[in-house]
């Protein structure tokens, strides 16, 4: 979020949030009481609605991991969509190998069509399905596809995302 706000703005949502650089330590595991609270203020300082900051900030975390160490790993995991999301249990399974506290969901794809992928998420960690929203356009982005997610259902710590792509 750096970025969009700038680095005035910035120091105001760490003296707003208690949080400074050695918080956010790449290969740190925080609470995500954290995670939110830098989001929210973030949101007030853009002025963007709390929802709006997540997905942006799950966009915007594809690419900060992919220039970061984990950017090698992103490669390895696929040069397409399907193939990307049928590896990224395998991919979090390396990150907790580097973390091991780290809480990392599951992705497993349920359908897939020429214009469609049904991808199912399991987290023991709620609140978030809107920044998954994020990340799953960013991963989009990432392997030049077009389109759009959306939550197609839900079930106590399992949430449904449809993925409509742009193809002919």
């Amino acid at each position: 979020m750096l970025d969009r706000l700038g680095p005035a703005a910035w120091a105001k949502v760490e003296r707003e949030t208690n949080t400074g650089p050695a918080d956010l330590i790449s290969l740190c595991v925080y609470d995500d009481s954290k995670t939110i609270a830098l989001i929210s203020a973030s949101a007030t300082h853009l002025g963007l609605p709390v929802e709006e900051a997540l997905r942006v900030f799950g966009r915007y975390w594809v690419r900060f991991a992919e220039l970061s160490s984990f950017g090698p790993i992103m490669d390895f995991t696929g040069q397409d969509l399907v193939t990307f999301i049928n590896n990224l249990d395998r991919m979090h399974r390396s990150v907790v190998l580097a973390m091991p506290d780290a809480r990392v969901p599951s992705f497993t794809l349920m359908e897939e069509t020429r214009k469609r992928l049904l991808v199912r998420y399991r987290s023991d960690r709620t609140g978030l399905e809107t920044f998954v929203i994020g990340l799953l356009e960013g991963l989009m982005d990432r392997l030049n596809e077009t389109g759009s997610v959306e939550v197609a259902g839900r079930a106590g710590n399992t949430i449904d995302f449809a993925i409509h792509l742009d193809r002919d």
